[in-house]
């Protein structure tokens, strides 16, 4: 376990997993602690993994402002785990709401990535929208399981703002919907509802995001899941379009690939780190 300060005197902290290259990684939720990345479908065994647990989250102090949870300030948590790592460029990985908080940070610091992975992320801070027809167009392509007409009531009731059937929703984030998937969800269902709710306010506009990333020669990697709903394989594609050397590619699975079909994640990664 690495702790840190950042800029405003925050404590946080960084768990440091495996053996190899490192690879920081950052958690998405928002308001999640690293906890659910696990070892990343044994990534682990190729990559040293640094997990940061994002403020407020895992074992990272909350900060006496609440505003610093906003994805714009906490790029710069972000930078000072890499001064505090000694990483002149470094290969970062960002999950879901952390994809957009990985977004924000290469277009600010191109210079400081080595390799950029984005793991099913948020397409929003980037100008992408993703409209009710297609969100929903994803997810009626699972009517045929045996969990959704039980389960459909409470993915609607929690996007209208339920935060108490949103583990019973978990189900469309899956796939397969199994036990290991059940498992995986129900044990890290716990998120920080205040940087959640904070996450996305204040972020620069889509256009000088454009800017930034169109000036990122690493290379980037956007990984969708088959049925996740969003992104869709369409969306993560155009994204990837965004960037100068960026590939976009499709993974058995949904929202959390590594966790349903892990050791085609963990080679995909590698494959890209490696090449």
């Amino acid at each position: 376990m690495i702790s840190f300060t950042s800029y405003d005197g925050t404590v946080l902290v960084c768990h440091e997993r495996g053996e190899g290259p490192a690879l920081v990684c950052l958690p998405g939720g928002p308001g999640r602690s690293s906890r659910y990345l696990g070892d990343l479908g044994g990534l682990a065994a190729r990559r040293r993994l640094f997990l940061l647990d994002n403020r407020g989250t895992g074992e990272s102090a909350a900060p006496l402002d609440p505003g610093t949870y906003a994805m714009d300030r906490m790029v710069a948590d972000v930078e000072a785990l890499r001064v505090r790592l000694g990483l002149e460029r470094m290969d970062l990985l960002g999950h879901s709401a952390a994809g957009g908080l990985a977004l924000l940070y290469a277009a600010r610091y191109p210079e400081r990535i080595g390799h950029l992975v984005l793991v099913t992320p948020s397409v929003h801070p980037a100008g992408i929208e993703i409209t009710d027809e297609q969100w929903y167009a994803q997810i009626e392509r699972r009517a045929g399981e045996s969990w959704y007409e039980s389960r459909l009531p409470d993915l609607r009731a929690w996007e209208a703002g339920d935060e108490s059937r949103r583990l019973s929703a978990q189900p469309f984030f899956y796939s397969p919907w199994n036990e290991t998937a059940e498992a995986h969800a129900a044990r890290f269902a716990e998120r920080s509802v205040e940087a959640a709710e904070r996450f996305h306010t204040g972020m620069p506009t889509a256009e000088e995001t454009r800017a930034g990333l169109a000036k990122i020669t690493a290379p980037v990697l956007v990984i969708a899941g088959e049925q996740d709903p969003g992104p869709s394989p369409e969306h993560a594609a155009e994204l990837a379009g965004l960037f100068p050397r960026g590939t976009g590619i499709v993974l058995p699975g949904a929202h959390y690939p590594w966790v349903t079909a892990p050791e085609t994640f963990a080679e995909a990664i590698e494959g890209f780190l490696g090449g």
